[in-house]
């Protein structure tokens, strides 16, 4: 089995080194273990750092793309390197590489689909009282949203088969982080919490900002994949919550005019019209949005597909068989 450690990276030629040097050479039930860097498109000699430490393969962009792209062509490339299992870190040495092993057992003896690392939060220095708790909400709302018992949501310390590798989308430029465990639970892949350690801290967080522009789009993810893998149950929410509003009004205004009073409430009526006629129309909307999500679905069952045959293909040229095809006499 063959194991590819992948490290997405924007400018860190002053972290990468620490990081690769901890990095284990050899993995208990791999055959091997390679290395891998996303460059998205650094300024520095961060691939000049990482050619020095001996990394088997490098991804370049020449121009920055975010995190959630880099984390997707990592993923590509692994596959593509004959990964059997992927571990996904940061440059930044923020996990502790000695827990590899443990991360990636759950993944190589089938246990699980996908392993995350969980920080023990609370022991986090750097961190703090406010982003403790905001972790700490964070990873609640995700594990009720997408239905898993995932501790630590926006840990970036994972490993994952390379089947599910395969199966899993990044539509947000943001973060990876917590769109793929939305994802893992809609496809029902197995994901579960693995405990781990954490480093002193190299450099502040570059994806936390400020607190509130962190919370503000890690919630526009949220909404954003909801809308995304269960478009009829948000939009047929906010559809029968407006018609029923409307339809109060309604018999709010019906009350007052068969009592003889509906002259003095006209604004009750208009109210009850807008509310009933938006209330259809996103009723309607969620219809739509659930044929979409349909057709979604099967273009990813389609591209999954394609990626197997694509791996299939190259691990048979790799051993030097051929397909023969036949024709009819």
């Amino acid at each position: 089995m063959k194991l590819i450690i992948q490290i997405p990276c924007y400018n860190e030629a002053e972290t990468l080194g620490v990081t690769l040097d901890a990095l284990p050479k050899q993995v208990e039930g791999f055959d091997s273990v390679e290395l891998l860097i996303i460059d998205d498109g650094s300024t520095d000699n961060t691939v000049e750092v990482a050619r020095a430490h001996g990394v088997h393969h490098i991804v370049r962009f020449t121009k920055n793309r975010g995190l959630a792209r880099g984390f997707l062509a990592g993923l590509d490339a692994c596959i593509e390197a004959g990964a059997d299992v992927i571990v996904n870190t940061d440059a930044d040495n923020q996990y502790d590489a000695r827990d590899i092993p443990n991360l990636t057992e759950p993944v190589r003896s089938g246990k699980a689909d996908i392993a995350v690392g969980v920080r023990t939060i609370e022991d986090i220095r750097h961190f703090s009282w406010i982003k403790k708790k905001l972790q700490k909400l964070g990873s609640k709302v995700i594990r009720r949203f997408s239905k898993t018992d995932i501790l630590d949501a926006t840990s970036g310390f994972r490993a994952m088969s390379r089947d599910a590798a395969m199966r899993l989308n990044v539509f947000n430029e943001y973060t990876y982080t917590l769109e793929t465990i939305l994802q893992a639970g809609q496809k029902n892949l197995a994901i579960l919490s693995v405990p781990i350690r954490v480093n002193a801290d190299l450099r502040p967080s570059r994806l936390v900002k400020s607190i509130v522009s962190y919370v503000k789009k890690s919630m526009i993810t949220i909404i954003r994949i909801t809308v995304v893998y269960k478009p009829i149950k948000f939009f047929m929410t906010i559809g029968l919550t407006l018609f029923g509003l409307g339809f109060l009004v309604g018999l709010r205004f019906l009350y007052f005019y068969f009592t003889g009073g509906g002259s003095g409430h006209v604004q009750s009526l208009i109210l009850a019209s807008i509310l009933l006629g938006i209330g259809f129309q996103t009723i309607l909307i969620a219809f739509i949005s659930d044929l979409l999500a349909t057709n979604r679905k099967i273009m990813e069952d389609v591209q999954y597909r394609l990626k197997k045959l694509e791996h299939t293909a190259r691990k048979l040229d790799d051993y030097g068989c051929h397909h023969e095809k036949k024709t009819g006499d």
